[in-house]
């Protein structure tokens, strides 16, 4: 099966293009609110209020990815000042998008003064959802695909020349990593909103906590498919050394988490008892 881009832009209105990279982004957010809004309501959650955090979430997560790609490609930048702008081209970084949409996050909720925890568990179900289809933005850029392999590779993406980098010009067919990792972030939401946080509704922050180690995890494979890293600490990509240090951080947290809802549920029990 090969799979080829019909190209960055969908159609033409006036003098403005609407791309596909929009398209995909825009549309994941939404489906995802949906889905969200659903789930705030089974945990007894406003989905007024979610959505508001989901918009501010959303904004700022967008800036926290541009910046943190322009920062990992400060030397393409500092000569082509303009092009920081140029997000519909690409170029949004998800850990940044992580970090700048939990900060939004955060802060909207500490200015309610709601409970963080159990909004972020929402989210973080139904932010695997809004990745998986944003993904596809990269197909029709023809950008983030993997390394090269044969014709007779089962699964295999097509990249025009004038998209391959330079040391793989005279290969045809890649890895599509942009399908791997929607289709795992599709399994990882299905996982998390259909069975997880219903398990865990008596521990706040597991589940999204569960959501980071879960990408993460995903991430490090699939990075090493990937052949478009434009930053690297001691020779290994920068993405993969945020995924494992965003793994590390998550199973202490999921772990912390756990033991403080196990010793919550041991100082109940002995109360339920002498009722």
């Amino acid at each position: 099966m090969i799979l080829e881009s019909p190209g960055a832009i969908l159609c033409q209105i006036g003098p403005f293009p609407v791309r596909y990279y929009g398209m995909m982004i825009g549309l994941g957010f939404v489906i995802a609110l949906f889905f969200a809004g659903k789930l705030a309501k089974k945990m007894a959650l406003s989905p007024d209020t979610l959505v508001s955090l989901a918009l501010y979430s959303f904004i700022f997560g967008i800036v926290g990815a541009r910046l943190y790609y322009v920062l990992l490609s400060l030397g393409h930048f500092i000569h082509h000042p303009l092009q920081i702008f140029a997000t519909w081209n690409g170029g949004l970084a998800i850990h940044g998008g992580i970090i700048g949409g939990v900060i939004a996050g955060c802060l909207y909720l500490r200015s309610k003064k709601l409970p963080i925890l159990p909004y972020a568990d929402v989210m973080g179900a139904c932010i695997p959802l809004a990745q998986a289809l944003g993904r596809w933005g990269n197909f029709f850029n023809s950008e983030l695909y993997g390394l090269p392999v044969a014709e007779n590779f089962p699964l295999k993406l097509h990249i025009p020349i004038e998209y391959r980098l330079p040391q793989y010009q005279a290969y045809e067919y890649f890895h599509p990593t942009f399908l791997y990792e929607s289709v795992w972030d599709f399994l990882i939401f299905l996982f998390l909103y259909f069975y997880f946080i219903k398990k865990n509704k008596n521990a706040p922050g597991m589940t999204f906590f569960m959501y980071l180690a879960a990408y993460s995890i995903g991430r490090i494979f699939i990075e090493q498919l990937r052949i478009d890293a434009v930053s690297y600490v001691f020779n290994v990509p920068t993405p993969i050394l945020a995924s494992a240090a965003t793994l590390v951080f998550s199973l202490c947290a999921m772990l912390n988490i756990y033991n403080r809802a196990q010793h919550t549920q041991a100082v109940s029990q002995p109360q339920d008892a002498e009722k």
